[in-house]
C-alpha cells in the first residue's frame, strides 16, 4: 500500500526526502487510479531505497491539484530535491507505464559522477 500524504504532509515529505519521490495523484472514483496501484508498490520494491512512491487524493488535495495544474488522473509527478523531474500522464496501460518507470530510473543521473541507478529485482510484473 502507498504511503498517502496529504497538503499538510507533502512538503516534508516529497521536497524534503533524501531520495526521488514519486507522486500518484488519485481520485476515489477514478479506476485507473485503483489499477495501477499494485504496479506502483512493485515498482518501489524494485528500486528500494533509491525512489519512494506516495499517494495523494486530488479531490481531497485541490490545493495541489491547482498546483500542479492536474488536467487527468491518475498523473504521476517524480520529484527530487523539490524539483519537477518527470511528469506522466495518459499512459496506454500497465504496461506502458512500467516500461517508462523503468527506463527513466535506469537513466536517471542523480549526481556529477553520472549514477546509474539499478533495479533490486529484474522486472516489475504488469
Amino acid at each position: 500500500m502507498l504511503l498517502s500524504v496529504s497538503e499538510r504532509t507533502f512538503s516534508q515529505t516529497v521536497f524534503e526526502s533524501n531520495t526521488p519521490v514519486l507522486v500518484h495523484f488519485w481520485a476515489p472514483w477514478c479506476g485507473v487510479c485503483r489499477v495501477i496501484d499494485p504496479l506502483l508498490n512493485q515498482f518501489e520494491e524494485s528500486w528500494a531505497g533509491q525512489v519512494k512512491v506516495v499517494g495523494i487524493n486530488a479531490d481531497s488535495s485541490l490545493k495541489l491539484a491547482s498546483t500542479y495544474k492536474l488536467t487527468t488522473l491518475p498523473t504521476l509527478i517524480l520529484f527530487d530535491g523539490g524539483k519537477v523531474l518527470f511528469r506522466f500522464e495518459n499512459f496506454q496501460g500497465r504496461e506502458d507505464l512500467r516500461r517508462t518507470l523503468d527506463a527513466f530510473m535506469q537513466s536517471y543521473d542523480p549526481s556529477p559522477q553520472r549514477q546509474i541507478l539499478q533495479p533490486q529485482s529484474a522486472v516489475i510484473r504488469a
